[in-house]
């Protein structure tokens, strides 16, 4: 039903676009962007460590609970019903206790979710106000997301606008890290008397922007080596593909050959 009604939008909106000739329609990828931001999958790699971390957690505490209950149904014939119901009771305690800390990491306003909104948050506002940004300049009446729960029955490559937003956001990153260069240079020149603790500080905030640009120049090594293999494996395919139809014609040509002249 959802998607029907996004047909039907989709629909009444490309049929206003062809009898407005003025207007514009682009789309985008969202998670062909986020893949493509450093910064995203940075922040996502640190959230799936986070949660591995919680569900460890989690399960270890499960299995304590599971050997709590083994031993009392193999203790229960030798112990006395008060001692069976003070178990019992605390087997329950440490249920409820799971439970509780289960919904602290994983509730609808758990950790995970204030950990998502403090690390990915920040992207994926940037990729919206990168959209607004081009969508402004361009003229753009809409901006569809292909990766969303809009189907998108056909889409013309050219009116892709995914990478314009890539490379949009990779300027306004490197303008944001030599601005905060330039304020780190500015800030240190004019406190030359600033005590040890603080020349401390702030050559360990040098240290984090570099590693960042680091991080981030690995990450970016990282996809073009994968799409560069994908790009080789597909190669190889293809030849594979190339070298047995040219067998089987030969093999074919043979035959045929051998046939005329067993006649």
């Amino acid at each position: 039903m959802k998607k029907n009604i996004f047909i039907t939008v989709l629909l009444f909106i490309v049929t206003v676009a062809f009898s407005q000739k003025s207007q514009r329609i682009a789309y985008i990828d969202m998670d062909y962007i986020l893949d493509n931001i450093p910064e995203y999958i940075e922040a996502q790699n640190a959230l799936n460590a986070k949660v591995e971390k919680w569900k460890n957690k989690l399960d270890k505490e499960a299995r304590k609970i599971e050997v709590l209950k083994t031993d009392l149904s193999n203790e229960k014939a030798i112990l006395t019903k008060e001692l069976i119901e003070e178990r019992e009771e605390d087997i329950q305690v440490k249920q409820e206790a799971l439970r509780r800390l289960e919904s602290l990491y994983f509730g609808p306003r758990g950790d995970m979710f204030n950990l998502r909104k403090q690390l990915i948050q920040p992207v994926q506002d940037q990729v919206y106000n990168a959209v607004q940004d081009i969508a402004s300049k361009k003229k753009y009446d809409f901006v569809f997301d292909k990766s969303s729960d809009l189907v998108m029955l056909y889409s013309n490559k050219k009116h892709d606008i995914s990478d314009l937003i890539v490379k949009l956001i990779r300027i306004d990153q490197k303008q944001q890290n030599k601005k905060e260069k330039i304020e780190a240079k500015k800030e240190l020149l004019a406190n030359k008397n600033i005590s040890e603790k603080q020349k401390q500080r702030e050559a360990l905030k040098q240290k984090k922007i570099k590693e960042r640009e680091d991080r981030i120049k690995k990450i970016e090594a990282q996809r073009k080596a994968r799409l560069k293999a994908q790009a080789d494996k597909r190669k190889l395919l293809m030849e594979k593909k190339e070298a047995l139809r040219k067998a089987k014609e030969k093999e074919k040509t043979e035959e045929k050959k051998n046939k005329e002249e067993n006649k």
